[in-house]
């Protein structure tokens, strides 16, 4: 009998007419994948294969808008979703009710955050605390009447593919010598699908994610710490053996278990790989050609995607394959990319009340921290003479300055786009720049040195989801916002002859630090930002803990 081997995962779920969904699976055979809701909505597809891996994304059709119904997942026919012993609810499918001139818009919750490690094996000791998106489910099982998310947003970092679990590493030490390069990281798409096994066969987590919608996006190291800091790092990296399986493996393994999850029925029915890859009775060979294509010429593939709820307008960006890494024309998006995210954003203004964008680098980082990147980038940019510029790119490196504020040019377009969004007549209400990678949760707002926008636009950052931050870096932070700290920066960049900001901000919020999620409440142009963190209880391996509000504020009335 055909089994499945990880998911069922619910992606997109239409936020427009509320008829479509579509589910994610992997089985461990070949076989037509089916759907089967309560009220008779269904779909189907056949599998396709990857490598040795079969699977699927069912597109399920019928839906009714303000309804919540609950699925079954068939594999030839036979049930395998839900176990027959499953503890949890049923998984459902939500769609959302149409607003109408007699009724108010629907409430939307959105909650998101970045960086998970894959939780502890029950009855073992978490290292780094119970992870946010396990307690989670936790809580919507314990209260099935709970109120959740109606879209997980998560911002990378789903995988750390150079930093693996004991329980990994022994997976791959019976693959091949750990003595030889990459090591303990991964090596192959083989062992990518160790990662994900792992990361979301958690019980309470692969619920969450059959019944929540998800989106996602990749960051360093759903490939490698640094992945694409600079020029001079992607050509020394280049010289590895080991490098172009991994780049490549990594851009297959994201394309099969991610991104297509984050496209729309529509989407997915004009992708010319998607038809390609499912038309061949091995699609594994057509998706390395892309995967090639892809890293030689970032600029021929968009992983950026849209996604509208009602009103509210998510814009999700790739602010790691998207980089043009030449010194003196550094652009943390390339240019056709940075135009779709321009049109994205001001298409249709008059039918959002919220944008969002999620990049998983935070925009606005504490000053001291964004004057030293924007510092380093002119130093290592030769501003400075070659010494410096060696200096730089070795301080580049070890630290991580490759945020935003490493791209000044691309920083101060970005800040340019927002004020126009929130300037307009019909500006939306709210203009909210989602991020996480730092490890740590902060709400900051910037203040325009020209006109200040209509929109009330802040930086929400939050991460981790499940992982830690050193005490010393706590400190760095905590000190980047300081006025001691600010002057420091600006000493920096009077260094590096840096150009003045257009843009100046203040922290509001934070820094908050812990395995945490946040959430925005929307309804209408109203807006409500709420901070949870997980404590643990007494129980065994976090097995008590629970997710305790540390923030709540309005961001539009």
């Amino acid at each position: 009998m055909t089994g499945l081997r990880l998911g069922p995962l619910l992606r997109y779920v239409d936020g427009e007419s509320a008829g479509t969904a579509t589910i994610w699976v992997e089985t461990d055979r070949p076989c037509t994948a089916e759907v089967r809701c309560e009220g008779g909505a269904h779909g189907s597809s056949r599998t396709f294969l990857i490598a040795g891996h079969h699977y699927a994304l069912i597109p399920v059709t019928g839906l009714t808008p303000g309804t919540t119904v609950a699925y079954e997942v068939l594999l030839d026919e036979v049930r395998v979703w839900p176990p027959e012993d499953s503890p949890f609810p049923p998984s459902v499918i939500r769609t959302p009710a149409a607003a109408t001139p007699d009724t108010s818009a629907p409430e939307l919750h959105v909650s998101f955050g970045s960086c998970r490690w894959a939780s502890a094996p029950v009855g073992e000791p978490d290292p780094v605390g119970p992870d946010a998106l396990h307690t989670l489910a936790a809580a919507l099982t314990a209260d099935p009447g709970a109120v959740r998310p109606d879209v997980l947003i998560l911002l990378g970092d789903q995988v750390y593919a150079d930093e693996t679990s004991k329980a990994t590493r022994r997976r791959l030490a019976g693959r091949r010598d750990l003595a030889e390069p990459p090591g303990a990281e991964v090596a192959d798409f083989e062992e990518y699908t160790y990662l994900y096994d792992e990361s979301w066969s958690d019980p309470q987590v692969r619920w969450l994610l059959s019944t929540v919608p998800s989106c996602m996006i990749f960051d360093d190291h759903d490939v490698i710490d640094d992945w694409n800091t600079s020029a001079s790092w992607l050509a020394e990296m280049r010289t590895k053996p080991w490098w172009r399986e991994r780049i490549l493996s990594g851009l297959m393994s994201y394309w099969v278990y991610q991104h297509l999850g984050n496209l729309s029925p529509a989407e997915l029915a004009a992708d010319k790989l998607y038809a390609a890859v499912r038309a061949e009775s091995d699609g594994t060979e057509r998706l390395r050609e892309f995967a090639v294509e892809a890293d030689a010429d970032p600029a021929c593939v968009r992983w950026s995607y849209r996604r509208d709820f009602g009103r509210t307008r998510l814009l999700m960006v790739d602010t790691r394959a998207a980089r043009v890494l030449a010194e003196g024309h550094r652009e943390i998006l390339d240019p056709d990319e940075a135009r779709w995210v321009r049109d994205q954003a001001l298409t249709d203004p008059g039918d959002r009340d919220h944008l969002l964008i999620g990049t998983s680098l935070p925009w606005l980082l504490p000053p001291l921290v964004h004057d030293a990147e924007s510092w380093n980038a002119a130093l290592a940019g030769g501003e400075r003479g070659p010494r410096w510029a060696r200096f730089g790119e070795k301080l580049r490196r070890a630290a991580d300055l490759e945020h935003w504020a490493a791209f000044p040019t691309s920083f101060e377009k970005l800040a340019g786009l927002l004020a126009e969004v929130g300037s307009g007549p019909d500006a939306p209400a709210t203009v909210c720049v989602l991020s996480g990678d730092v490890h740590h949760a902060y709400v900051a707002e910037p203040l325009w040195r020209t006109d200040q926008p209509r929109s009330r636009v802040v930086q929400l950052t939050c991460s981790p989801v499940h992982n830690s931050i050193p005490l010393s870096i706590r400190l760095g932070f905590r000190f980047g916002w300081s006025r001691v700290g600010r002057r420091l920066g600006r000493a920096f960049a009077r260094h590096g002859r840096v150009a003045a900001r257009s843009v100046s901000w203040g922290k509001t919020g934070g820094p908050w630090f812990g395995n945490q999620l946040m959430t925005l409440t929307l309804r209408g142009r109203a807006a409500r930002l709420s901070l949870a963190q997980v404590r643990e209880g007494a129980g065994e391996s976090g097995a008590a803990a629970r997710l305790v509000s540390v923030d709540e504020r309005e961001l539009a009335p």
